[in-house]
C-alpha cells in the first residue's frame, strides 16, 4: 500500500509545537553570547516529536505536506535560526525513506524516528580531496560492514543517533549512503565549527575509525530521492524567512521599548518617529516577501515527492526541474533580502543595541552564513541557462580541489 503525507490541519500541527519554540526563542540570544549548544533544546523537540512531522499518520506520524514541514521550520528558525540546519540531515533521510517502497526496513526506520532518534550530516571533505574523490571507505566483511574516513561540516551530527555518510564502497568503487550509529565510540564528533554564524549546528569534524555498520544500512547512492538537493535548500531558505522573522520582530520589539531619542529626532519617541516606522516597515515587507517566496517555492517540492512513483521519466525530470528552479528563485531573493534587513535592523536602533549580550548581530552573521552555502551567483546563472535555454538546473554537484585545466 503507498501511503503519502499530503498535509494535515497545520494549525493544529503549529499550536502543538508553538509554546516549545517560544521557550527556545526566549534562550536563543544567551546561548548565542554563551556559545552553549542546543542539546537542551533538542531534546525537547525529539521529545514532542517534531523528527515525525512528515510521517504518515498511518505510520504513527503527522502527516505533514512539505510546505506544512517548510512553513514550521520557518517557525523554528524564528525562535532560532541553528536548529532548522541542525535538523537539516534528519529532514532529508526522512524524505528518502519515505520515497521508498513501504518494507519492514522502512518501518524500522519509522519507529526510530517515532523514539525520537535523530539522523545527523556527513557528507563533505575538506583538504586536497579532488572534485569527484572520495576518501570515506566501507568495506563489506564477514563480520558486517566497517566504515573509515572523516567529514567535516557534519552538520548536527552532535545531536544525533545517526549519521548519513557519503562513502565509497572498498570493493565496487560505488557511491553510497551509510547510516552509521553514534552510539560507539569508534565514531568520534568534535565541536570544532568556527564559522562567524550558525556557531550552534553541530557542524564539526566527525571521524570514522572502523565504525560498525549495518549491511541494511548501505544504500547505493542511485537510489537517493531525485528532489534531494531542492529539499536540501529548502531547509537553508525556511533557516532564512525565519530569520527575516526575527529581525522584524527584534526590530518592532526594540523601537517600541526604546526610551532615548536624538535631538534632531522626528518625535518624542522613537514609535512615533516616521523614518524609525519606515524602517521597520521595511525589514517587515522584506520578511514578508522572503517567506511569502520560499512558501510558493515549496510547492513544487511537493508535486516533486506526490510524483516519484510515476514512470513518465519525463514528466519526472520537468517536475523536479521546476522545483530545483523554484529552489534556486528563493534562494536568489532570500540571500540578497535577508542580509540587507539585518543591516537596516540597526538604522532604527542605537549604538546601545550592538551590545554583545544582546547578539542582535546573530541576525546577520546567520543569514550570511546560510546564504554562503551552495553559491547563489550559480543558482542565478542556472536559471538563467532553464529560463533561455530549457537546461535543467544542477541537480547533484560536489565540491573539493580543481585541476589546472578547469
Amino acid at each position: 500500500m503507498t501511503l503519502f503525507s499530503t498535509g494535515t490541519d497545520y494549525e493544529a500541527l503549529a499550536a502543538h509545537f508553538r509554546p516549545l519554540f517560544a521557550r527556545i526563542a526566549a534562550g536563543a540570544a544567551e546561548r548565542e553570547h554563551t556559545r552553549t549548544l542546543l542539546h537542551d533544546a533538542i531534546q525537547m523537540l525529539k521529545a514532542a516529536g517534531l523528527g515525525t512531522v512528515r510521517l504518515p499518520r498511518e505510520k504513527g506520524g503527522w502527516g505533514a505536506s512539505l510546505p506544512q514541514l517548510f512553513q514550521l521550520l520557518t517557525e523554528l528558525a524564528e525562535a532560532d535560526a541553528n536548529l532548522p540546519q541542525a535538523l537539516r540531515a534528519h529532514f532529508a533521510f526522512v524524505e528518502d525513506r519515505l520515497n521508498q517502497p513501504d518494507s519492514p526496513q522502512r518501518d524500522r526506520w519509522f519507529r526510530r524516528f517515532l523514539d525520537g532518534e535523530l539522523v545527523g550530516s556527513g557528507w563533505t571533505e575538506t583538504g586536497s580531496v579532488r572534485i569527484g574523490d572520495v576518501l570515506t571507505r566501507v568495506t563489506p566483511g564477514e563480520q558486517g560492514w566497517t566504515l573509515q574516513g572523516e567529514k567535516f561540516y557534519s552538520t548536527g551530527a552532535l545531536y544525533a543517533d545517526w549519521i548519513d555518510v557519503f562513502a565509497r564502497r572498498s570493493d565496487n568503487q560505488r557511491d553510497v549512503i551509510v547510516l552509521v550509529s553514534t552510539h560507539q565510540p569508534a565514531v568520534t564528533r568534535e565541536d570544532d565549527w568556527d564559522g562567524f554564524g550558525q556557531r550552534l549546528t553541530g557542524s564539526g569534524t566527525t571521524r570514522f575509525a572502523d565504525a560498525q555498520v549495518e549491511p541494511d544500512h548501505v544504500y547505493d547512492f542511485t537510489t537517493r530521492f531525485r528532489y534531494q538537493t531542492a529539499f536540501y535548500q529548502h531547509v537553508l531558505l525556511a533557516t532564512l524567512a525565519g530569520i527575516g522573522r526575527a529581525i522584524a520582530r527584534d526590530g518592532a520589539a526594540g523601537v517600541a521599548a526604546r526610551e532615548r531619542i536624538y535631538s534632531h529626532s522626528n518625535a518624542g519617541a522613537s514609535r512615533q518617529d516616521a523614518q524609525v516606522l519606515q524602517v521597520i516597515g521595511e525589514i517587515t515587507s522584506h520578511a514578508f516577501a522572503v517567506e511569502a517566496t520560499v512558501l510558493r517555492a515549496t510547492h513544487s517540492l511537493q508535486s516533486a515527492y506526490e510524483a516519484h512513483l510515476s514512470d513518465d521519466d519525463g514528466a519526472l525530470q520537468a517536475i523536479n526541474d521546476r522545483a530545483e528552479a523554484e529552489a534556486g528563485q528563493a534562494q536568489v531573493i532570500a540571500s540578497e533580502l535577508v542580509p540587507r534587513a539585518a543591516t537596516a535592523l540597526f538604522n532604527a536602533l542605537g549604538a546601545s543595541d550592538t551590545r554583545a549580550g544582546k547578539a542582535l548581530d546573530r541576525h546577520w552573521r546567520n543569514a550570511r552564513t546560510v546564504a554562503s552555502h551552495n553559491p547563489v551567483i550559480y543558482k542565478a546563472r542556472d536559471i538563467g541557462d532553464w529560463k533561455v535555454n530549457g537546461k535543467s538546473p544542477t541537480g547533484i554537484w560536489q565540491i573539493g580541489r580543481g585541476g589546472a585545466d578547469r
